[in-house]
């Protein structure tokens, strides 16, 4: 029996598989506890689809897997960089915010320290409880790899970190005509490489995948038209301000986690902009400077439909045919793009899916979502020795930063100590 299974393997359970190296320590005299991984991916990527080779990451490099939780770790960006010998050249840009794609490539470099813990193509499909005479005893945690083959892990504690899901809008279904813009680098690498001479695209959304889904396609298909649809008047400007920032603070999940649901509603309201439907500053001064340019030259390839949205979306063989309506006046203009790509978010998995004969003992608030308690553990009706540990599913009950790399390092660390603390006793 494995002492920890996790379910997923991006940041979050690649942070824990770190901390649980490092702090992991089982009964005296003991080895630590026992890991292993399973991910649905054939390898190792994060948000792969939206690499776009000059995106930076907003956050830090400090906070990466490990800085905040222990600054010696040789699992740190820094370590990174100075193991592939970028850490001068690095320090000599002055940059706090790395390249995402640079991002991604540190954290694939520490993925494959772990190699031996992860079975990739492997898609778990269920959680099932193990009854012994003091009530559930261990966890099976069933998949499917990749041939069909079916295995069964048995765990004492499960850890959850399924990340997130791409969210289309109600009755729209992704195809070679409408695009999330997870999928935009291969769906625009796919055109490039088939030489097709696309003349019109349709971005939806006001976040900051939109801003860069918009930037990346109008200097890649330079006779291109890109028309970006949100319900704004204009991108808004993500507050990173120091003060704004303490809501990503360990502390602050402490204090959301105790507050009384209104207050909790009111966080999450005030600090929307930290992360929903906000751009970067720059960003924003970038595209307002092509829009500008091009007002001067009377190119005119990137055009905002402000105060809009999509009154319908009509998918053809060549084409996608998009009505977009005006809200201030009704009126309407239709646009035959070559794609319609949505920035319109993502939702959270669900670890009910996965609970199977288990979750009828699962706890319930009223809104009929599953109870988690300060360590993320679901909360049961019938004692689990070891326990299932949900991450970025809790913005309701930790906070805003729940499902964010913000708080990556320190979450991992309390994980690590509560499956310590349950092992132990």
């Amino acid at each position: 029996m494995t002492d920890v299974v996790g379910v997923g393997f991006g940041p979050a359970n690649l942070a824990l598989a770190i901390a649980l190296r490092e702090l992991g320590a089982g009964p005296p005299g003991g080895d630590g506890l026992t890991a292993a991984f399973l991910e649905a991916q054939p390898q190792f990527g994060w948000h792969s689809g939206m690499l776009i080779e000059d995106s930076t990451m907003q956050v830090s490099f400090l906070k990466d897997l490990v800085t905040p939780r222990n600054p010696v770790s040789p699992f740190s960006f820094v370590a990174y960089l100075h193991a592939v010998g970028r850490l001068g050249r690095f320090m000599d840009s002055k940059m706090m915010y790395p390249l995402r794609i640079e991002f991604h490539n540190y954290l694939e470099w520490v993925a494959g320290h772990f190699t031996n813990q992860v079975a990739y193509s492997s898609r778990v499909t269920g959680i099932q409880p193990v009854h012994g005479q003091d009530g559930v005893e261990a966890l099976d945690v069933v998949a499917r790899d990749a041939d069909g083959t079916e295995r069964v892990l048995r765990a004492r504690s499960v850890v959850l970190a399924c990340g997130l899901r791409p969210r289309l809008p109600e009755g729209l279904t992704g195809s070679d005509r409408v695009w999330h813009t997870a999928d935009l680098l291969p769906r625009a690498r796919g055109l490039l490489e088939s030489g097709a001479a696309p003349t019109s695209f349709v971005v939806l959304g006001a976040g900051q995948s939109s801003a860069e889904a918009a930037h990346y396609l109008h200097r890649t298909f330079t006779h291109s038209s890109v028309s970006v649809v949100h319900s704004r008047y204009g991108f808004s400007v993500s507050d990173d301000s120091p003060f704004a920032n303490a809501v990503f603070g360990a502390k602050a999940v402490d204090e959301f986690y105790g507050a009384p649901d209104e207050v909790k509603r009111m966080v999450l309201d005030y600090h929307a902009n930290t992360n929903y439907a906000v751009v970067d500053e720059d960003l924003i001064h970038r595209l307002y400077g092509d829009v500008y340019r091009e007002s001067l030259t009377g190119d005119d390839r990137l055009r905002f439909h402000h105060l809009s949205r999509l009154s319908s979306v009509t998918p053809g063989e060549d084409a996608v045919r998009v009505e977009v309506e005006a809200l201030h006046d009704g009126r309407r203009t239709v646009i035959d793009a070559d794609a319609l790509v949505c920035a319109t978010g993502y939702r959270p998995s669900d670890p009910a899916d996965l609970m199977g004969d288990l979750l009828p003992l699962c706890a319930r608030d009223e809104q009929d979502r599953l109870v988690l308690d300060r360590d993320r553990r679901l909360v049961t009706r019938e004692p689990l020795a070891g326990g299932v540990y949900v991450t970025g599913y809790g913005e309701h009950t930790h906070g805003i930063a729940e499902s964010l790399l913000s708080l990556t390092a320190q979450r991992a660390g309390e994980l690590t100590e509560a499956l310590v603390k349950t092992f132990v006793t």
